[in-house]
């Protein structure tokens, strides 16, 4: 199993004659992402790497309907261009949509979130590298080459999301270097408006039966970590958590790494969520090179029932 994505996942590239589109659409494709259109305005007609090419998603919806539709639009728009893309897909049926240019306007963001909620969709970013479900499917520019990825990640039992795009591999690798096999890897997003927090990923690891632990790494700022601590002690999340929060140098004020990650008031401090997580019952890792080993005992410890 998986979330978000797996190999049956109908796929749509916005923005796909792009360099970056066309690059990350080849990758995606090679990893085994099921790549069904493209969209650019002004471009249909074309093909990129034998994938058609429309000027619109309601064309591209159309078009693809007889065979399952899409599922999902990865976007590789200028950020000033996010909204109107998104609410597009949208309308027009996509029910999830991968936002992965960042510096896209507060306000825009918001009116795409109003937007999904009034027709049953989610995205997920904006500023996130994507998601990636092992052996499956990859969104995004998450993942690499796919020989690479392919050679890093192994399936299995371990769910892992973050707040970090680069944490998200780097974690991702140290647990497949020991042996630890993934079931999906998911960057949320590092602004502090986005589509699918924390809670709402972990909510997911935790109804797909086959992710038996959930990797977590949080960052000072916003109250997502605090808000799984809420899940966990209302038994809404009975799977283990692994937790490492980041952030341990950062002062009030102080924006650390990205715009999501800053504490205001005292409010989204390091200490609070490490607090809140332990007495939810999560493992706390305090150095980050220990998450393989703990999440290694977690793991046995599940296995052996």
């Amino acid at each position: 199993m998986s979330i978000l994505v797996n190999s049956g996942s109908r796929v749509c590239v916005q923005g796909i004659t792009g360099h970056e589109g066309m690059t990350r659409t080849r990758l995606m494709a090679e990893y085994g992402t099921t790549i069904v259109a493209g969209v650019t305005p002004g471009k249909g007609g074309r093909q990129v790497w034998g994938i058609p090419v429309y000027d619109t998603m309601f064309e591209a919806m159309e078009a693809t309907e007889k065979d399952g539709g899409i599922d999902i639009s990865v976007m590789f728009v200028p950020p000033t261009r996010v909204k109107s893309a998104s609410l597009a897909a949208i309308e027009s049926g996509v029910k999830l949509l991968i936002i992965i240019p960042e510096q896209v306007p507060i306000w825009d963001v918001m009116e795409i979130a109003d937007a999904a909620k009034s027709h049953g969709a989610s995205f997920l970013g904006p500023n996130t590298l994507g998601v990636l479900t092992v052996n499956q499917a990859a969104l995004g520019i998450i993942g690499g080459a796919a020989r690479s990825a392919k050679d890093f990640f192994k399936p299995g039992k371990v769910g892992v999301t973050s707040r970090s795009g680069g944490v998200t591999s780097s974690i991702a690798y140290y647990l497949s270097r020991v042996g630890i096999g993934l079931s999906t890897i998911c960057h949320i997003g590092g602004d502090e408006v986005i589509g699918l927090p924390q809670q709402e990923v972990v909510k997911k690891f935790q109804d797909d039966p086959e992710t038996d632990v959930i990797v977590m790494f949080g960052e000072i700022g916003t109250n997502q970590e605090e808000a799984v601590a809420d899940l966990i002690m209302k038994k809404e999340i009975t799977k283990p958590v692994v937790a490492y929060i980041g952030g341990k140098g950062a002062i009030t004020g102080t924006r650390f790494s990205h715009a999501g990650a800053i504490i205001d008031d005292g409010k989204g401090t390091r200490e609070g969520k490490i607090q809140a997580l332990k007495a939810a019952g999560a493992h706390i890792v305090d150095i980050f090179d220990d998450i393989p080993k703990v999440t290694r005992e977690v793991l046995s410890g599940v296995e052996k029932g």
